[in-house]
């Protein structure tokens, strides 16, 4: 009986340390952190190849899945309005780049998905869940100005909508400009 007791305890603290460190945030006006990733084609990219535009930088958690899909797909069909208003679409998750290409071929994506596949770039952008050997981006979305600053942070972004809420944003952003 006491084992269980400390089998519940146990698991009640993995919980709790679980959930409480992936609160944390990056914050509006902080200098976005730097990546060195490469996409679905093999070229590398770095944030800093962006500076000068906006850039809509998206963690998602896996591709070719229905949200993700969704997600990604409502980029692709909004991505024109996104380079008129001057930005550039990123999408980054775990998976590898033959993963990528697969996907990005399947649903015509033209923006550039980057393969973290360490992780590392979704942890800066405290977008990592990582349980044991299981690890996947979170639903995140970071719109980043031309000088390299998050100006907005979409926390748990809604797949279906999270295109169109970046769009009204930065149309938003730039009328005050």
């Amino acid at each position: 009986m006491q084992w269980l007791f400390l089998l519940f305890v146990v698991i009640i603290a993995v919980w709790f340390w679980f959930f409480c460190r992936q609160n944390k945030s990056l914050s509006l006006g902080q200098t976005a952190p730097e990546f060195t990733l490469i996409d679905q084609h093999g070229n590398t990219h770095t944030l800093t190849d962006f500076r000068g535009k906006w850039v809509v930088l998206y963690f998602y958690p896996k591709d070719d899945t229905p949200g993700c899909t969704k997600q990604a797909c409502g980029f692709r069909d909004e991505l024109q309005q996104l380079v008129d208003l001057g930005a550039q679409v990123i999408g980054v998750s775990v998976d590898n780049t033959a993963s990528h290409a697969h996907f990005a071929q399947k649903f015509q994506l033209s923006f550039p998905l980057l393969a973290d596949i360490t992780g590392d770039t979704a942890s800066r952008y405290h977008s990592l869940i990582s349980f044991v050997v299981i690890k996947f981006a979170r639903r995140n979305t970071f719109l980043i100005n031309p000088q390299g600053k998050i100006e907005r942070i979409y926390h748990s972004a809604n797949a279906a909508r999270n295109a169109s809420e970046v769009i009204k944003d930065l149309q938003a952003i730039l009328a005050t400009l």
